[in-house]
């Protein structure tokens, strides 16, 4: 049984990460992404790392999405970009990565339901992650933080308007 829902979230993973590549609307692409994320963090459940699951839910699937719709915010192009995204609303293009979410919260169901869990002898706590992160690899985490920030800085300079006639001279 647990082989069987392993292949289904990896079919849903491949599927969504696909339809991410292919899609030419940035906001649908995003909404496939974020369902890849959420399979991932089921086999992440699966494999017997519940807490790489849910750090995958907590900053991919929910911190880094938010960051590019804040982006795709920022460089939004006026009036026109407003009409089209009522068009879109309009669109019944929900329903692909409403489908492949249904399919993985099935899925879900069916693994906390029936005490189907993972199947790793060793269990990592918070605690282990924590001092591994803020002891040997406190380098590696800051520089992360740096990438996003940098990241975030740029995403700024590209969406802001710039008005050179209200600058003050220098």
């Amino acid at each position: 049984m647990t082989v069987l829902l392993f292949y289904v979230a990896a079919a849903v993973a491949i599927v969504a990460t696909l339809l991410t590549i292919t899609r030419t609307n940035i906001a649908h692409a995003l909404l496939y992404l974020v369902v890849s994320l959420l399979s991932i963090a089921v086999i992440f459940y699966m494999i017997g790392a519940p807490l790489a699951g849910a750090l995958e839910v907590i900053v991919y699937a929910g911190a880094i999405m938010v960051l590019f719709v804040f982006v795709i915010m920022m460089l939004n192009a006026g009036k026109p970009t407003e009409d089209q995204e009522r068009a879109w609303l309009a669109n019944t293009s929900w329903r692909g990565p409403a489908l492949l979410c249904a399919i993985l919260l099935a899925e879900m169901l069916t693994l906390l339901s029936g005490g189907i869990g993972g199947h790793v002898s060793t269990h990592v706590s918070a605690k282990e992650v924590g001092i591994l992160l803020y002891g040997p690899y406190l380098l590696a985490v800051e520089l992360a933080s740096m990438l996003l920030l940098a990241g975030l800085i740029g995403a700024y300079h590209l969406g802001r308007e710039d008005n050179v006639e209200e600058r003050p001279k220098s």
